[in-house]
């Protein structure tokens, strides 16, 4: 399974560029290039490192069950609008 359009979004809605990730993550740049488009696979302890520097440990979560992380944000708004509704 191929996860670097995952890796791109947590890092661009953490608002890094691949320069700035690169630098806290101490790896070259095109490193963070290479993962984003699939030319190169992290170890999982890259990867954790990865979602706690954009900040984004409930992608990795889902990445790691295999759900898709689109679906858990509609199932927990449609929930949490639920429960709004329901107090």
């Amino acid at each position: 399974m191929q996860y670097g359009s995952v890796f791109k979004k947590a890092r661009k809605l953490s608002g890094l560029s691949q320069e700035v990730l690169a630098e806290k993550m101490f790896m070259p740049r095109s490193t963070i290039s290479k993962v984003e488009n699939n030319k190169m696979e992290l170890k999982l302890s890259d990867a954790i490192r990865w979602f706690n520097a954009t900040q984004a440990p409930e992608a990795l979560a889902a990445m790691l069950c295999g759900v898709d992380i689109a679906t858990i944000a509609q199932h927990l708004s449609m929930l949490v609008g639920g429960l709004i509704r329901w107090i």
